[in-house]
């Protein structure tokens, strides 16, 4: 147990980096390009996460002491959900004019259509 544990450690630590390295942004690499610190991180597995951790990507502190989830839970830049939108909100009102004036007019359409269908049949009725 204990010498399968020396390998899936280590293995589970270069995947854990590789996989953090991918997803930080290219500006916040610190002294190499992303690119060698992937490299790095492949061909030295034990020592290249530990290097990536320690030197490779730059961190932030939170501001004013607090917690990233909770600056972020208060300073929100985006709409949470659809209907809390006034943009969206607008786009289905005017998407629903829109729809409404459409039907008035198939229905207007569907009227004319009918009326012209009972001329014809008073038409035949009265030539038959």
């Amino acid at each position: 147990m204990l010498r399968a544990l020396m390998y899936i450690l280590p293995l589970a630590l270069t995947i854990y980096a590789f996989i953090d390295c991918l997803n930080t942004p290219e500006d916040e690499a610190k002294h190499l390009p992303k690119l060698a610190w992937i490299f790095i991180i492949l061909l030295f597995w034990i020592v290249g996460p530990i290097v990536w951790f320690a030197a490779g990507k730059m961190r932030h502190a939170p501001a004013g002491g607090r917690t990233p989830s909770e600056w972020h839970r208060n300073h929100r830049m985006e709409w949470v959900a659809p209907d809390d939108n006034p943009e969206f909100l607008k786009s289905i009102k005017d998407e629903n004019k829109k729809d409404e004036s459409l039907l008035k007019d198939w229905e207007a359409d569907l009227r004319r259509r009918e009326e012209e269908l009972k001329r014809r049949e008073q038409g035949e009725d009265k030539d038959g």
